[in-house]
């Protein structure tokens, strides 16, 4: 029994030797077909791929040597620089006086006229003969209006003629009465007297006169 243990524990180890050994020889075959696989497929990339150098560029040709005959371009002197200090103009105002229009030219007045000579006598106006206050009387009072107990003062104007006449009456004022303005004219034409008005050579001519009369009720 012992030898046959013996026996087989040596078979394992033999086996499991070459079993490494295997296992090595398999391994080494792997990784160089892999590596051989990679190096093929680099030289496949390697070949496919075209890579060109680039050159570098062509320098132009050089520019033709001039002519002998052409005559240098001419030589421009720059403009002078321009000063901007120059002091600025003055400027003068001038107040012009306005024209003053010529004086309009004379112009010839005729000569006043002569002066009248001064009247030899001074004029007098037309003046009352009497008292003026008996021109109308209580008697005269027009009896609607002393029955109505009316009363007023009554303003007049008269013309006298040449002779101390009245020819024309005028009521200037009313009394606010018809019948007492009337009663007033018709009595001062009918008993006024007058002086009448002298011109300025002493003769009688037409005047005027004026007046009023109060109309007032008698008292018993």
């Amino acid at each position: 029994m012992a030898y046959a243990d013996q026996q087989m524990s040596g078979n394992k180890i033999t086996a499991l030797i070459i079993v490494a050994i295997l296992h090595v020889v398999v391994g080494y075959a792997l990784v160089t077909g892999l590596a051989y696989e990679a190096i093929k497929k680099v030289k496949e990339v390697t070949s496919a791929v075209n890579i060109e150098e680039e050159k570098p560029p062509e320098e132009p040709p050089p520019p033709p040597p001039p002519k002998e005959d052409t005559p240098p371009p001419p030589i421009v002197a720059p403009p002078p620089p321009i000063s901007f200090n120059a002091p600025a103009p003055q400027v003068q105002t001038v107040n012009e006086a306005p024209a003053i229009p010529a004086p309009p030219a004379p112009v010839a007045l005729p000569a006043p006229p002569a002066a009248p000579p001064p009247p030899r006598f001074t004029p007098k106006a037309a003046t009352p003969k009497g008292n003026p206050g008996n021109w109308a009387t209580s008697n005269d009072y027009p009896s609607r209006a002393l029955r109505e107990e009316r009363e007023g003062t009554t303003g007049f104007r008269v013309t006298v003629g040449p002779d101390g006449k009245v020819t024309d009456c005028q009521i200037t004022r009313s009394s606010g009465s018809p019948d007492l303005d009337e009663a007033t004219c018709s009595n001062v034409r009918r008993r006024a007297r007058f002086a009448p008005a002298m011109d300025g050579e002493g003769n009688p001519t037409t005047g005027s006169y004026s007046n009023s009369i109060r109309w007032v009720i008698p008292k018993d």
